[in-house]
């Protein structure tokens, strides 16, 4: 029988080496334990000979708990070497947003997460500047100004794990947030945080990247979210996006509509990150976006 409540499902995640029988085995379970399937993606990769798979469930057992489930399920997944996780419909991802001046994907993100577009909380906003404190404060959220110079650095990013600590922080999201990470601090988010840069082809980087673009008659501009890690906006892609221009867009102009790619690719990667479709594979991501 079907579901006829519409309650946010539960969701399985789970990857283990390519073996044959790795549908069967979570599948077969599902059934038995009385779990309703609404939606299931999984992938096999004959390269990384790596298997994916995610779930969303409705238990038809009024006494399903998390806690039975995992036991049930553990002596059939040890048998494929699976690790699986299960999140409950009702869990919102903690989030801090780290910001500099830009205020486009910060406010993009805050009004989304007021209309619920975004399923998260946002207990705290950090930046190195004093800018955007007005607006965290519109929002009640609490916002902590920490400058940075190349001599507070280490102190600085001392300072925002031990904020990210205090208030439970799962995901940090780099929302235009204008500084290079030390090697320190991307091992303290990898795989925890997201950041967001423009994608402009051929690759400007410095001072003025749009400007840089249109001097050379850029024809598209777009945006990459991907993983941080030690390798300056290289690490695992989650999103991209992408609109062309012409000789009519000025720098201004350029300007006006990467930030717009911004917001957007920025918003889809976090969608992806809390709804449990990303899977590292490696260097690669693998996305069940839909």
């Amino acid at each position: 029988m079907t579901s006829t409540n519409h309650a946010k499902p539960w969701i399985f995640t789970a990857s283990c080496p390519s073996i044959l029988g790795t549908v069967d085995v979570v599948t077969r379970y599902m059934a038995e334990a009385g779990n309703y399937v609404e939606e299931i993606h999984s992938f096999d990769d004959s390269e990384s000979k790596n298997f994916f798979i995610r779930i969303e469930f409705q238990p038809q057992n009024e006494n399903f708990s998390a806690e039975q489930f995992n036991a049930e399920f553990a002596s059939r997944a040890a048998e494929f070497d699976m690790e699986w996780q299960l999140t409950e419909p009702q869990h919102r991802q903690r989030v801090a947003i780290l910001v500099s001046k830009y205020d486009h994907c910060l406010n993009d993100l805050l009004y989304r997460h007021r209309t619920g577009q975004l399923n998260i909380e946002i207990p705290v906003i950090i930046s190195n500047h004093p800018d955007l404190k007005e607006l965290a404060e519109w929002h009640d959220i609490p916002y902590y100004h920490l400058p940075i110079s190349a001599e507070t650095k280490p102190y600085q990013e001392a300072e925002i794990v031990k904020l990210l600590d205090q208030y439970d922080i799962e995901l940090v999201v780099l929302a235009r947030y204008m500084q290079v990470l030390s090697p320190w601090m991307c091992e303290q988010l990898n795989g925890k945080a997201i950041n967001i840069h423009h994608s402009l082809l051929p690759g400007f980087k410095g001072a003025r990247p749009y400007h840089q673009a249109w001097e050379k008659g850029v024809k598209m501009v777009g945006a990459t979210a991907h993983y941080v890690n030690n390798d300056l906006d290289e690490g695992p892609i989650i999103a991209q996006g992408i609109q062309t221009v012409d000789h009519a867009y000025y720098p201004e102009d350029l300007v006006s509509k990467g930030q717009d790619v911004e917001r957007v690719t920025l918003f889809n990667a976090i969608r992806y990150h809390i709804e449990k479709r990303v899977f590292l594979n490696g260097s690669r991501t693998v996305i069940f976006s839909h």
